[in-house]
């Protein structure tokens, strides 16, 4: 990924116009001594709204803590064929993400120095088998962080070959009370399958009148759980043994944003005082937070 958590920041006066990507974190902060009013268009008939520090730290569940989880647990057996069925399931769904392609194949050429919505396409006489395969989704991600979980992603970026198709996929390795922590994808669903250990799982959804409503499951080996798009979600290793996980997603280049790493660690920082106010804590709580080593597990 190029520039990591960037800050990017603007001053607006009267009559200037700024546009917010879609999913990505923003905010706005009046630096003046009176009150301002502004207009903003928005490209959904319900766009909703996910206050990060509320969906994070104020979120609502009536659910037992993860400790208390693993009494429920279940032996459930997965077939290798019901592992597929979920992968074709993901697969036939993916194209709603991504603009549908117009030929039978738009293989990434990353050669090419032309910026466009995704990739150039290769000379189709050039394309090969070789593009359209990946070699290695088999071998165990480093959990040795203080994380304890790794994401291996498989994208355009490691497979030409999904340029336009609307699909990628990733594989989790988790060490046992192994996070991968809350973070959302701006431009893709996920749907997660467990091949091996238990993972306690869950999304937030966005602002409403009630909160932001927390959805929580526990998943054995063979389970299902989706994430919606751009939605903030977190899986954790809650057993004693390793475990491994497949997930689907609906975006050739689904991007990730990590939630504590975003607000905590961008570059240049967000402004302590904005977040201090956002969160409700003393600044020093803040500028201790953002002092913090923010790492990435992908």
């Amino acid at each position: 990924m190029e520039n990591p958590k960037l800050l990017i920041t603007k001053f607006l006066n009267k009559g200037d116009v700024l546009v917010f990507l879609v999913d990505l974190i923003h905010f706005q902060y009046n630096i003046g001594h009176s009150n301002i009013v502004a207009i903003a268009t928005l490209s959904s008939q319900n766009p909703g709204v996910v206050a990060i520090a509320n969906a994070v730290l104020g979120s609502k569940t009536s659910h037992l803590h993860p400790s208390t989880c693993l009494s429920e647990r279940k032996n459930k057996m997965a077939s290798y064929a019901l592992v597929l069925a979920i992968l074709a399931l993901a697969s036939s769904q993916a194209f709603a993400g991504d603009p549908s392609p117009l030929q039978d194949f738009c293989v990434a050429d990353n050669t090419s120095n032309v910026f466009v919505n995704g990739f150039v396409c290769k000379d189709p006489k050039l394309v090969k088998a070789e593009d359209f395969f990946y070699k290695g989704l088999d071998i165990p991600g480093d959990t040795s962080n203080p994380l304890g979980s790794k994401v291996t992603p498989v994208t355009v970026a490691q497979l030409a070959g999904l340029n336009t198709l609307g699909i990628s996929l990733v594989r989790i390795d988790f060490a046992p009370n192994g996070l991968n922590p809350p973070h959302t994808h701006p431009r893709a669903t996920e749907i997660l399958t467990v091949l091996e250990g238990t993972l306690y799982v869950g999304f937030v959804a966005s602002n409403s009148d009630a909160g932001n409503k927390l959805f929580t499951k526990v998943l054995n080996k063979g389970d299902v759980f989706v994430f919606p798009v751009g939605l903030i979600h977190f899986q954790f290793n809650i057993g004693h043994t390793n475990v491994v996980a497949i997930a689907a997603l609906s975006s050739q280049n689904p991007g990730v944003i990590t939630i504590a790493n975003a607000v905590f660690g961008s570059k240049p920082p967000i402004s302590d005082y904005v977040l201090a106010k956002a969160f409700q804590v003393d600044e020093k709580v803040i500028d201790y937070l953002q002092s913090r080593f923010w790492i990435y597990n992908n």
